[in-house]
């Protein structure tokens, strides 16, 4: 599966799961999910300006470690990632299965707890999770009382996402147990791909918990492909995106395991 390249995408599917019942959170303490941000100075608090407790970038110590990492992607997703400028991972540990870390993601819209929905709205076409657009200061709100059109921001999304393959069940010779949502992206400045993947952990890699879930994007500031790598752009924006997506992983942990306990309680369906 390339850019451009379309595949139906099937979300309505609904499988029945019966789960352990053993907890699967680490330590003693019940987990509590986070509560939803009330607006746009607490999302700039919480997404921006807090530190994510749990580090999430996965960073490149040489030139050889991204081609590596290129090359898995490329196996796994079937995209190349070579060609572009960006080319940013996130990765946390969840302590719950792998389909129920998925089965959230799926829920993902303007009212996850996780995302700066004030800061960057999310915005499902026709409430499908396969067209998605975000916005800068959510178009549907008010700015200081004035309206967001007056900027143009109910015009132009950050940045659009649309699905080019969901893989919402492992193949039966994926060693790795994985699911992703894959999506082209475009818009504002991103020309490229996004992917949510989730798998379960590789003990070489000393990842130790049921569920390892990855936020990645790779893509050329305004579609140029002769932007340069380092550029005072580049590292402006990979600043604030990373402390962002940090924090979104963070809180998304925190949201997968208080819920599972629930589910394990018999609080949750």
């Amino acid at each position: 599966m390339v850019p451009g390249e379309r595949a139906p995408v099937n979300l309505s599917k609904v499988v029945n799961v019966t789960w352990p019942s053993s907890s699967t959170a680490s330590g003693d303490a019940q987990p509590t999910a986070p509560a939803k941000s009330p607006g746009l100075l607490s999302d700039i608090r919480l997404f921006v300006l807090q530190k994510p407790a749990i580090p999430t970038l996965v960073e490149f110590t040489s030139e050889a470690e991204r081609e590596d990492y290129g090359q898995r992607i490329l196996q796994r997703l079937g995209i190349s990632v070579t060609k572009y400028a960006i080319l940013n991972i996130h990765r946390i540990g969840i302590n719950v299965p792998s389909q129920f870390a998925f089965e959230e993601l799926l829920r993902w819209d303007r009212d996850s707890v996780h995302w700066p929905n004030h800061l960057a709205a999310v915005e499902r076409e026709e409430g499908r999770l396969e067209h998605v657009s975000i916005y800068l200061l959510d178009r549907r709100r008010h700015l200081l009382g004035i309206k967001n059109d007056m900027f143009g921001l109910n015009k132009i999304p950050l940045f659009r996402l649309d699905a080019l393959k969901f893989e919402s069940f492992p193949n039966s010779s994926d060693f790795d147990n994985a699911r992703y949502l894959l999506y082209e992206c475009s818009g504002g400045y991103p020309i490229g791909f996004f992917v949510t993947y989730v798998r379960s952990p590789i003990a070489s890699r000393g990842e130790v918990e049921q569920t390892q879930v990855f936020f990645a994007v790779g893509f050329d500031f305004y579609g140029r492909d002769d932007w340069p790598s380092k550029h005072v752009i580049n590292t402006i924006w990979e600043r604030i995106h990373n402390r962002v997506t940090g924090n979104v992983l963070n809180r998304f942990k925190g949201l997968c395991e208080a819920r599972f306990q629930e589910v394990l309680a018999g609080s949750r369906p």
